[in-house]
């Protein structure tokens, strides 16, 4: 992941799948665009830090909130053999960074919410 590069208002970033997790429509070595602090919407693509500070490519798919009670997402991916909220639990609002816009490499896509 790279960090994010501020274009007129907008801070746009690159990240890097890495691993199986988001098959069959995201696979390793893809690398995306995207943009951090946007809004979340259920079905988004984003980059989030699970509490042990791996940075991870996964859906948003709703709405939960942490043991603390702090707003969160619960966040899965593509392919139900990757480790995600399943496995970690919901993540805080403010440790989901951004959204992923579209795959620019190898084969550019915009990424839509599912």
């Amino acid at each position: 992941m790279s960090s994010p590069l501020q274009v007129g208002r907008v801070p746009l970033g690159w990240a890097v799948v890495r691993g199986d997790s988001m098959r069959p429509g995201l696979a390793d070595g893809d690398r995306l665009l995207v943009r951090y602090g946007a809004r979340v919407r259920p079905g988004a693509v984003v980059v989030a830090r699970f509490a042990d500070g791996t940075l991870a490519v996964k859906r948003a798919v709703d709405r939960r909130t942490t043991s603390a009670g702090a707003p969160a997402w619960w966040l899965l991916g593509d392919n139900p053999d990757g480790v995600d909220s399943r496995h970690r639990g919901p993540v805080p609002d403010h440790d989901v960074l951004g959204v992923a816009l579209v795959r620019v490499w190898p084969r550019p896509r915009v990424i839509r919410a599912s």
